[in-house]
């Protein structure tokens, strides 16, 4: 049975909406497969920021249609750094292998194979090599929404071989979590890399008061269940959409009033007596994590 031909290009990149990079790249998408949809998932992300795409990416991964996934941040454009196409279950993801693929590639569920872009034949004629979003990534798109098959886009590679996403995790010492600011919404919330969890296995719920240590600030602040829950200028945690705490006021910005900056770091002190067992807690070394894009062990492909 013919595997049906993609009809939706999901695509985020760094290059903003000031120049024309984005319309460029979507019309030499739609000149090889006119029948595609795109999907702007994001252009606003920081230049150059590969952490912030891949964050951003992995955010959006879960609810974005069957199709292609297109995302370019890169910083090494020009560079020896491969240009890929990672193959899962639902989605072929296409971008540099600097790490923005693979936290996606995670959720979705593992790479079940990747090629490197080498073919000229699906490449674009290009003066200078700066603009691989046009010349490589684009053309890449079309030609699989067109049923150019994966492998004849390039060498087949080993997944194992791509680049990992790199993500710091909350670090534990006794009765304080160390975490830091992943991401800050363009509403001021401030998300942190711990989940609820991390909160209730220390015995607190929501309704209680957590002691929070931002640079040399101390405060208390709530643990409630929505924005609306917070009082007047409460600066309180809620668990947001994707399950994560963020640090949050009621309609004002957390971020402006409170200086909070992505890569702020975060610690967490609970009162003693909502600690269950916080004497045979050991800290956690490494604050960051590789994220491999390859399938879990065991798992069939």
């Amino acid at each position: 049975m013919a595997t049906p031909r993609p009809e939706f290009v999901s695509f985020l990149s760094d290059y903003g909406l000031a120049d024309e990079f984005v319309g460029v790249c979507k019309s030499v998408i739609l000149s090889i497969a006119p029948h595609l949809q795109i999907i702007d998932v994001s252009h606003n992300i920081p230049a150059h920021d590969v952490r912030a795409g891949a964050l951003t990416l992995v955010r959006a991964a879960q609810y974005l249609p069957v199709g292609i996934i297109l995302a370019v941040v890169d910083p090494g454009v020009g560079t020896d750094r491969r240009a890929i196409a990672v193959e899962t279950e639902s989605c072929i993801l296409i971008g540099p292998d600097n790490g923005i693929l693979a936290p996606a590639v995670a959720i979705l569920g593992g790479a079940l194979s990747a090629v490197s872009l080498t073919n000229p034949d699906y490449l674009l004629d290009s003066a200078g090599p700066t603009f691989a979003g046009r010349d490589v990534f684009a053309p890449a798109a079309g030609f699989i929404a067109s049923g150019i098959a994966l492998g004849d886009l390039g060498e087949s590679i080993d997944p194992a071989s791509l680049t990992p996403g790199m993500l710091p995790i909350a670090d534990t010492d006794g009765d304080e979590i160390r975490a830091e600011i992943w991401w800050i919404d363009s509403f001021g919330n401030a998300q942190i890399n711990i989940g609820p969890e991390s909160l209730e296995e220390r015995g607190l719920v929501v309704g209680d008061q957590i002691e929070v240590k931002i640079r040399d600030n101390v405060g208390m602040l709530r643990w409630v269940h929505t924005y609306a829950d917070a009082k007047p200028s409460e600066f309180a945690l809620v668990v947001d959409s994707y399950g994560l705490c963020s640090l949050v006021l009621d309609r004002r910005s957390a971020a402006v009033e409170h200086d909070l900056r992505i890569g702020t770091e975060v610690r967490i002190s609970t009162p003693p007596a909502s600690v269950v067992g916080v004497g045979q807690r050991t800290s956690r070394e490494p604050v960051v994590t590789e994220v491999s894009i390859t399938r879990p062990i065991g798992e069939s492909e």
